[in-house]
């Protein structure tokens, strides 16, 4: 019971992290040790599956899904998702900076703790860590898209945005930012219960889901070390979304009056600064970061201990 109750607890923290723009499910996942069992547990339902379950073979369905497992970490995603929306809304709307500054201090710790389970650096290894880094950053800066509350277009969304939740450093709900539609699902209709919107969403999610962990449980077990590369490349790549400091500009009309959606600003581009001093709010968002740290530092020893 321990146990379940420890993987309802890193599910949440995989919710929470799903829930901001620029944090990866995936990066927690990887960070509490959970994340190669994820990939498998999720690519075990096929056929012999479906066999199982119509044969009423419940104990070996479960066994052979690893379901209570996937219970327990979903339970604690689906958890943190309904409860976090509404608190990160509250948060990012009046301490912006400060929410920011801990999550960029919670992803550079983890550039190195994921990085640390590479085996041997090879000139391989590292070009690919590198390229990471570069999509990733590439990714950061593409302006987001419109709103589109259409149904293949929210399927589309469920796919994309689930396989980034899942890859460690691609954020599905920065994803989500540039196909224009945060607000929409993961603010909106969470906190509204909106099923027209979040049924095609999650429909598109779970077909995603299944298909994407075939190919990145093959991948990461041929070429782990070039796989777990490539994510921290991602991870270091991502810390351009979570620079504390950034403007949003909002999109104009010709008459430079601002578009609003549905009775909300339309974003266009974020815009990233440096502080022109060093303010009390400067030094609270520096502490709040070095927070963000020893809190990744904390998990990844607690990891080491359970191990």
């Amino acid at each position: 019971m321990i146990n379940y109750i420890f993987l309802v607890l890193k599910g949440i923290v995989m919710g929470a992290a799903n829930v901001i723009p620029g944090v990866s499910g995936g990066t927690m996942a990887l960070i509490t040790g959970i994340f190669e069992r994820l990939i498998n547990a999720i690519k075990s339902f096929n056929i012999k599956a479906v066999k199982l379950l119509f044969t009423l073979k419940i104990k070996e369905f479960a066994k052979h899904t690893d379901l209570y497992f996937l219970i327990s970490v979903f339970a604690g995603i689906a958890i943190a998702i309904v409860t976090i929306a509404k608190l990160f809304d509250y948060l990012f709307t009046n301490y912006p900076v400060y929410i920011w500054a801990y999550f960029f201090g919670l992803v550079l710790a983890s550039v190195y703790f994921v990085g640390k389970r590479i085996n041997k650096w090879t000139i391989g290894v590292i070009i690919i860590f590198i390229a990471g880094t570069a999509v990733a950053i590439i990714i950061s800066i593409l302006n987001p898209a419109t709103e589109n509350s259409s149904i293949l277009y929210l399927l589309l969304c469920g796919v994309v945005a689930i396989c980034s939740m899942i890859l460690p450093g691609l954020s599905g709900s920065f994803v989500l930012i540039l196909m224009g539609n945060y607000q929409l699902v993961m603010i909106d209709a969470v906190n509204n219960r909106d099923m027209e919107i979040l049924i095609p969403v999650v429909i598109g999610a779970a077909g995603g889901l299944l298909a994407f962990s075939y190919i990145l449980s093959w991948v990461f077990k041929k070429y782990r070390d070039q796989t777990i590369s490539l994510l921290t490349g991602f991870i270091l790549g991502s810390l351009s979304i979570l620079w504390p400091w950034q403007k949003i500009f909002y999109l104009k009309d010709a008459a430079e009056e601002i578009i609003l959606k549905k009775g909300k600003p339309v974003v266009e581009h974020y815009e990233k600064f440096i502080p022109g001093s060093f303010s009390t709010e400067v030094l609270i968002a520096i502490i709040i970061a070095i927070a963000g740290i020893i809190s990744i530092w904390a998990i990844e020893k607690a990891a080491e201990k359970n191990s």
